[in-house]
């Protein structure tokens, strides 16, 4: 076969590949791209636009929230925070039921999802054959492809029955003193909220966690057993060296805990109310949303709703950059 050298031809490809394409480039346009293609250019561009157009739609939302609740902003300021009463007939509203109705029910879920999801993650990264770690990987992670509405019909079918009738009782019968177990056992509460909350967040905490233990060096394991440790001592030292994106991983659960709604609205009881059982019924902030707004009657009351979602919207946003900080962090710690 005979191969044909043509200068001019490379040439001309070389110049359709600069995006002249044949053409002489104006100086306008030389001075903006320098050495880089047009085209390139305009991709680049186009995808920074898109960037930012999601940031400006996260502003948006935040002004939006903002601007339409400052009557309420306006009439109660500071107090609206920890105000106890949500009274609708007298448009007397706080948020401090609400507010704590989500973080206990969030924090009570992290109380039992954490052991669990570590453990897996561990389990995973660390012990489970090759075979047997995509398929419990992805069934983990089915968890959190199920609708959060099937989690509310599950917790009132097969969770509150349950709870009402065996783990209730129990609790107050071994602890009868204790004030987080007083109060009838109706099975509609705190509890039975922070239980179904913490099977919605497990597939954050085990996935995130074993990708952080995973990024942890082989070398590193590797010396430690060649120094004699023991699979339980070189999984303290993987621990050790990942600590702060599992810290990470465990506050993007929290995050995704706190906004959750049609779930825990089936199975919380919705009473704006604050007391140390978690026997009794509460709300939370994204339930009073969901319940309240389509039956907010007065300008006050709708401005008093949005500026939960407001709240809302502020503690998730900051949760979720510190947790991502975190497990970018020590992703970037051993790359």
């Amino acid at each position: 076969m005979e191969i044909v050298n043509d200068k001019g031809s490379l040439a001309k490809n070389q110049e359709y590949l600069n995006g002249s394409n044949g053409k002489k480039t104006s100086p306008f346009l030389k001075k903006i791209l320098g050495k880089k293609n047009l085209g390139d250019v305009i991709f680049e561009r186009l995808t920074l636009l898109f960037a930012v157009l999601v940031f400006l739609l996260v502003l948006f939302m935040g002004w939006e929230m903002y601007s339409n609740s400052l009557l309420s902003i306006n009439k109660f300021g500071w107090k609206f925070l920890i105000t106890t009463t949500w009274d609708p007939y007298s448009e007397t509203f706080g948020a401090l039921p609400m507010i704590f109705g989500t973080i206990v029910s969030s924090l009570l879920a992290l109380i039992i999802a954490v052991p669990l999801g570590l453990s897996v993650a561990v389990f995973l990264s660390e012990l489970a054959p090759a075979w047997l770690e995509k398929p419990f990987s992805f069934l983990t992670e089915l968890l959190a492809a199920i609708p959060s509405v099937i989690y509310g019909l599950w917790g009132i079918f097969v969770l509150v029955p349950w709870l009402r009738n065996v783990v209730e009782p129990f609790l107050q019968k071994e602890f009868p003193n204790s004030p987080l177990f007083q109060g009838a056992p109706y099975g509609y509460d705190m509890l039975a909220a922070g239980v179904i909350l913490s099977i919605m967040v497990l597939p954050i905490i085990s996935s995130i966690s074993r990708d952080v233990i995973k990024s942890v060096p082989d070398t590193l394991r590797e010396a430690a057993y060649a120094l004699g440790a023991t699979k339980w001592e070189v999984t303290k030292i993987v621990f050790s060296n990942a600590r702060s994106g599992i810290l990470g991983a465990i506050i993007l659960g929290f995050g995704r805990a706190l906004g959750e709604t049609m779930a825990v609205v089936m199975v919380i009881g919705n009473r704006p109310q604050i007391t140390a059982s978690i026997l009794n019924p509460a709300t939370t902030i994204a339930g009073t949303l969901a319940n309240e707004f389509s039956e907010a009657t007065s300008d006050l009351y709708l401005s008093a709703i949005i500026e939960l979602g407001l709240i809302l919207f502020v503690i998730t946003i900051i949760i979720n950059i510190f947790a991502r900080l975190l497990v970018w962090g020590t992703e970037r710690k051993w790359k």
